[in-house]
C-alpha cells in the first residue's frame, strides 16, 4: 500500500478542481499517451515541466508592438464584427475591434460563441489583452488572444508565463491552472537528503524546488543546471539507485546454486565450431563460469556489440548448466528472434547431443502439452522461447540457468518471474544485449548486475562501408542494387519510422515493397510487425535460402536476424532513426565473406543533430563509441528507442547532464544501505516515501517479501 500522505498525488487528474471530462481526456492524451486507457494522475502534472518562458510585460502602445511577438496591451473595445468583418457579404471569423491612442487592431476568433465574446469584451470597456501580434490584409490582428482580463484584474495575468508541451485542444492557460491545483495538493514531506549535501549544493526543499520549476523567473531556471531542477533530478536518481541497490542486495543475498562441470559438453561444441572464440568471449565465459561455480546468485549482464558472438557464449554457459544436471532456458523478445536462436543453438548444440525445444505463443494443443510434459519430466535440456515461458503451467524439472536476450525489452518483474521458476533458491541469471550501453546507463538501468563486455568481432569479419545519400538520388541506389542482385548479392531495405505508428510504418513499407516488386518481380519479400508469425517466418526462410534477393522491412529485423549472404543494407529516412538503432540495423550485414555496404538515405536539409548522427555512423563501427555519442546527442531517456520498455524513463533527471548527480546518488544509496540494510530505522522512513514518490517501490515489495 502506498503511504497515505502520497494518496492525493496518485489520484487521477479528474479529482482536481476545474478538470472536467473534456480536459481530463486531453490530459490523459498528453501525460499517459503510451498506455492504452491509462489515466493521467496528479503527480504526472507535477513532473510535466515547462520548456520555455513568455514575457508578458505590458507594451506601452499598440504602435510599439512588433509583428510576430507576444504583445500585452491596454485597449478599449470599440466594435464587434460578427461573421464577416470588414467586407460586405463575406463570411469569416468573428472579429472584435480594439484600440488605444496610437492605433487599432482586431481580435480574431474562429468558431466563436458571440454571447460569450460580448460578455468577455463589452463595447466601450477597457481590457488588458495578451497574445501574438500578426498582420493580415493590411490589418493588425491578434488571433485568439491568450489572455483577456479587465484592467483591474491585471494582477491575475502572469508577467512571466511558463510554456509547457501541449496536445491538440489543450491550451497553456488551462494546463497551468491544473498544475497550480496539483501543486496545492503537495503534502508536507520530511527531508530525505543529507542536510550537509543539500546545503553544499544550495538546494531548496523538495516542495520549494517543484514550485520553482513551475514558476521560472528567467530562461536559466529551465536549464538542467538550475538549483531547483538539480534538486529534484537528484531525488529521482537517488530513488533509482536505492531501488537498484536493494534489488541487487536482495537477489545476491539469496543463496545461489553451484553449477560446475568438467566441460565435456563445452569441448564437444567447441570442436564443431567453424571458428575460434575471441579473447573477449573467453574472458566473458571465465567470468560466467566463476559466477556459476560460486554459492552466490549470478546476476550478470553480457554486453556484446553487433556480431560479437553472444549467442555462442550463452550456449556454452547453458551447456555447463546442463552438464551440472540442471536445465536452462533462453528467452527472446520476439518469435522471429527466438526461432533465429533455435536455429543457431540447435546447429552448434547437436555436437553435444543437447535436447533443445522451442515454446512460443504459436505452439498449441497436443504439440504444446507434449512439450510441457517433456519439460517437467526433464527430457528437454534447453528451452528457447518468448514471453510464453512466463505462463502458468510451464514448469521445469530443475531450472538452473535463465538467459534473457535483449534485456532492455523486459522489466525487473519479468526477470524475477522467470528466475522464480527455478527449483529451490531459484535460477542463476544471465542477461544479454546487443545494444552497447554507455557507462552512465549501466548505472541507472543495470546497477543490480555485474557486467561482461564482448568488444571484439570474430576473425574474418570485414568492415562495412557506410555512405550517406540524399533521397533525391534514390534512383541511383536502386540501379546499384540491380547490378549487385544480378551478381548474386542480397539486400535489406528498411523503411522509415513514421510518427511512432506501427500502422503508418506498415503503410510506408507496403508502398516501397510495391515499387521494388514492380522492378524486381517476385525476388522481393516484405516483413513487418503486423504480419502473422508463420508468414513472417516463411518470408525470412525464403530470404535466408536465397530465393528472395531483396527484403523490405520495418524495424522488426533490427535485432538478431542472421543471413550471412546479405551484404547490402539500405535505411530509408535514416535521419529519423537514433544512432543505436542505425547501428543495430547496419549489423545485419557484414556477417559473411562478401564486401558489405550500408547506405543511409536521408531527406535534405538535415538538422544539426541528424547530420552529426549520420557522421558518427560513417566514421565508426564501434558500438560502444556509438552508444556514448548517442547519449550525448539524445539523452538517456530515449537511448534504446522509444518502443522499448524496461529502461527507467526519467521524468526530471537528464543524462548525461546530471551524470555527476548520478554518481553522488549511487554513493549515497550504498552508504544508506551499509548503515541500514533493511531500511527499518526511523531515518529510513523519508527514503521509503521517496521510493513511492518516484514509483520505485519494487524495492519495498522485495524487502517485505524477505
Amino acid at each position: 500500500m502506498r503511504p497515505s500522505p502520497l494518496a492525493a498525488l496518485f489520484a487521477t487528474v479528474r479529482s482536481l478542481k476545474g478538470v472536467g471530462p473534456k480536459v481530463e481526456g486531453l490530459l490523459n492524451k498528453l501525460l499517459a499517451p503510451r498506455q492504452p486507457s491509462a489515466h493521467a494522475r496528479v503527480i504526472d502534472l507535477l513532473w510535466h515541466l515547462p520548456v520555455g518562458l513568455i514575457d508578458r510585460a505590458i507594451t506601452p502602445r499598440i504602435v510599439d508592438a512588433r509583428i510576430g511577438d507576444i504583445a500585452t496591451l491596454e485597449v478599449t473595445v470599440t466594435e464587434h464584427r460578427p461573421g464577416g468583418g470588414r467586407r460586405r457579404g463575406a463570411r469569416g471569423p468573428y472579429r472584435v475591434l480594439v484600440e488605444d491612442s496610437s492605433a487599432a487592431l482586431e481580435l480574431v476568433y474562429f468558431n466563436a460563441d458571440p454571447v460569450y465574446l460580448k460578455r468577455l469584451l463589452p463595447e466601450g470597456s477597457k481590457r488588458l489583452i495578451s497574445g501574438k501580434l500578426e498582420s493580415y490584409d493590411g490589418w493588425l490582428q491578434m488571433p485568439h488572444p491568450d489572455h483577456v482580463t479587465a484592467i483591474d484584474g491585471a494582477g491575475t495575468l502572469p508577467t512571466l508565463e511558463p510554456i509547457y508541451p501541449l496536445t491538440a485542444g489543450l491550451n497553456n492557460t488551462v494546463l497551468r491552472r491544473a498544475i497550480a491545483e496539483a501543486l496545492a495538493r503537495l503534502p508536507s514531506l520530511p527531508e530525505w537528503i543529507d542536510e550537509g549535501f543539500r546545503a553544499q549544493n544550495a538546494w531548496p526543499s523538495f516542495a520549494e524546488a517543484l514550485s520553482r520549476l513551475h514558476a521560472p523567473e528567467a530562461e536559466t531556471d529551465l536549464l538542467p543546471s538550475a538549483p531547483a531542477r538539480g534538486r529534484v533530478a537528484y531525488d529521482e536518481l537517488l530513488a533509482n539507485q536505492l531501488a537498484l541497490a536493494v534489488i541487487r542486495q536482495r537477489l545476491k543475498k539469496r543463496a545461489g546454486r553451484r553449477l560446475a562441470a568438467r566441460g565435456k559438453l563445452r569441448r564437444e561444441i567447441l570442436a564443431k565450431l567453424p571458428f575460434a572464440l575471441t579473447g573477449a568471449q573467453t574472458r566473458a565465459l571465465a567470468e560466467i563460469d566463476a559466477d556459476l561455480a560460486s554459492p552466490h546468485r549470478m546476476l550478470r549482464l553480457l554486453q556484446g556489440d553487433v556480431g560479437s558472438g553472444k549467442t555462442v557464449v550463452a550456449l556454452l554457459a547453458m551447456a555447463t548448466a546442463v552438464e551440472a544436471g540442471a536445465q536452462a532456458t533462453l528467452m527472446a523478445p520476439t518469435e522471429l528472434l527466438a526461432r533465429q536462436h533455435l536455429k543457431t543453438i540447435s546447429e552448434f548444440g547437436a555436437a553435444a547431443d543437447l535436447r533443445i525445444a522451442l515454446l512460443t505463443g504459436r505452439e498449441r494443443g497436443s504439440e504444446r502439452s507434449g512439450l510441457v510434459g517433456a519439460l517437467k519430466e526433464g527430457h528437454i535440456d534447453i528451452l528457447i522461447g518468448t514471453h510464453a515461458i512466463f505462463q502458468e503451467g510451464i514448469a521445469f524439472r530443475d531450472l538452473g540457468l535463465v538467459v534473457i536476450d535483449e534485456q532492455h525489452r523486459f522489466g525487473v518483474h519479468q526477470r524475477l518471474a522467470l528466475q522464480a521458476k527455478g527449483s529451490g533458491s531459484g535460477a542463476e541469471l544471465l542477461v544479454t544485449t546487443a545494444t552497447p550501453i554507455p557507462r552512465t546507463l549501466l548505472l541507472t538501468s543495470y546497477g543490480d548486475m555485474d557486467a561482461s563486455r564482448l568488444d571484439e568481432k570474430p576473425p574474418g569479419r570485414k568492415p562495412i562501408v557506410t555512405r550517406t545519400v540524399p533521397l533525391d538520388r534514390i534512383e541511383e541506389v536502386i540501379a546499384g542494387i540491380e547490378r549487385a542482385v544480378a551478381g548474386g548479392a542480397q539486400a535489406y531495405w528498411v523503411c522509415p519510422l513514421v510518427a511512432e505508428s506501427e500502422v503508418l510504418d506498415f503503410a510506408a513499407a507496403e508502398a516501397r515493397y510495391a515499387e521494388l516488386r514492380a522492378r524486381f518481380g517476385d525476388k522481393v519479400g516484405l516483413v513487418h510487425g503486423r504480419l502473422a508469425g508463420k508468414d513472417k517466418d516463411r518470408v525470412m526462410v525464403a530470404f535466408a535460402s536465397g530465393a528472395l534477393s531483396i527484403l523490405v522491412s520495418t524495424t522488426v529485423i533490427e535485432v538478431g536476424v542472421d543471413v550471412p549472404r546479405a551484404s547490402i543494407m539500405i535505411i530509408e529516412h535514416a535521419e529519423r532513426f537514433g544512432l543505436a538503432q542505425l547501428h543495430q540495423l547496419r549489423g545485419r550485414v557484414g556477417r559473411g565473406t562478401a564486401e558489405s555496404s550500408c547506405i543511409l538515405l536521408y531527406r535534405a536539409p538535415l538538422s544539426e543533430t541528424a547530420r552529426e548522427r549520420l557522421g558518427v555512423m560513417r566514421r565508426t563501427e564501434d558500438g560502444f563509441l556509438i552508444a556514448e555519442e548517442d547519449l550525448k546527442l539524445r539523452g538517456g531517456g530515449q537511448l534504446l528507442g522509444t518502443r522499448q520498455s524496461g529502461l527507467p524513463l526519467f521524468r526530471i533527471a537528464s543524462l548525461p547532464e546530471h551524470e555527476a548527480l548520478l554518481q553522488a546518488a549511487r554513493d549515497a544509496a550504498r552508504l544508506i544501505l551499509a548503515r541500514d540494510l533493511e531500511l527499518k530505522g526511523p531515518e529510513a522512513e523519508p527514503l521509503k516515501l521517496l521510493l513511492y514518490l518516484f514509483e520505485r517501490d519494487d524495492a519495498i515489495k522485495l524487502m517485505r517479501a524477505g
